[in-house]
């Protein structure tokens, strides 16, 4: 899979390690402040969210 990411990047190596970083951290950015938000509010709360509660 990766081979095929960088085959089908433009430009010098160094040019598709920036433009595989930034695409990296996009996704990071769009799971992180919108995916897991969203999925959040499809699982239930559990009792277990707090430590050391003495139960």
């Amino acid at each position: 899979m990766f081979s095929l990411l960088w085959r089908f990047l433009p430009g010098p190596a160094w040019l598709r390690i920036v433009v595989l970083l930034v695409v990296l951290a996009a996704a990071v950015y769009g799971l992180i402040f919108y995916g897991y938000p969203w999925a959040a509010e499809f699982l239930e709360e559990d009792d277990f969210s707090t430590v050391g509660d003495g139960a």
